[in-house]
């Protein structure tokens, strides 16, 4: 399918994706209304799962008042005020999570590791088969930034998510950057007044679209599937005495 757009392979697929739902963070340090490169990377994930029909919530975590800490509810633990369980319930509630976070000095933002934080505050949590609370949940993640930086910082955000129970499918990641040092963000004006800066960018539009469209097939595929299969990762009854030594169908 040479030279196919986004909206095309949309219109094409015969997949019903309608009773998914996905949730896109960015991490950006600015607070909104101030513009963010992030943002606007994030918008071409976006803007494939509105169009097939997936439910769509969004959130710019900095225009939050997330405690830093590793529980549910910091305000429990000492913090004057955490806004943080009202963004969980989106959380819980998405099949499909995509982190956006732009590079500062090689590293995801600080915004970015504090909700990796408030993430793994929940990871202790199970879900109804006795699984950790992210079995049956696909994540992803978008890079942006003048710097060096798209793989690593991927490499350390999917690590954390798959490490919490999420699913990571195929080509999970993807990003842009410019040239090293000060100088144009993606989607900025160029200055030949011709486009914006990255969005004719092939590389970055290929794996955007690949990456957005694995994390649907996964999430679509677990969903039909019921989750994981029960056998061999229940908490539950892993702390019931029963260590998976032979297949049983009562485990499933």
């Amino acid at each position: 399918m040479p030279n196919k757009t986004p909206q095309e392979l949309s219109t094409e697929t015969t997949t019903d994706f309608g009773d998914l739902t996905a949730l896109t963070i960015n991490c950006t340090l600015k607070k909104s209304p101030e513009g963010s490169h992030t943002d606007k990377l994030l918008g071409l994930v976006e803007a494939i799962l509105v169009k097939n029909d997936i439910a769509l919530n969004q959130v710019r975590l900095v225009d939050h008042d997330i405690a830093p800490g590793v529980y549910p509810d910091m305000t429990e633990h000492g913090a004057a005020k955490d806004d943080w369980p009202s963004i969980w319930e989106k959380v819980s509630a998405a099949d499909i999570l995509i982190i956006g976070t732009p590079i500062w000095l090689g590293e995801k933002s600080s915004v970015c590791q504090r909700l990796i934080e408030r993430l793994y505050g929940h990871s202790g949590q199970t879900n109804d088969k006795g699984q950790y609370i992210f079995y049956g949940k696909t994540g992803g993640v978008i890079v942006t930034g003048n710097e060096d930086g798209i793989k690593h910082v991927g490499m350390g955000v999917l690590y954390s998510l798959q490490h919490v129970g999420y699913t990571i499918p195929p080509q999970a990641d993807a990003g842009w950057i410019g040239e090293a040092g000060p100088g144009p963000s993606y989607g900025d004006a160029k200055e030949s007044g011709d486009g914006y800066v990255g969005y004719d960018n092939d590389f970055t539009r290929r794996n955007v679209t690949f990456m957005t469209w694995n994390l649907m097939h996964m999430a679509r595929m677990l969903k039909d599937a019921g989750g994981i299969p029960r056998h061999g990762n229940s908490v539950d009854l892993w702390n019931d005495g029963r260590r998976f030594d032979a297949p049983n169908p009562e485990y499933r």
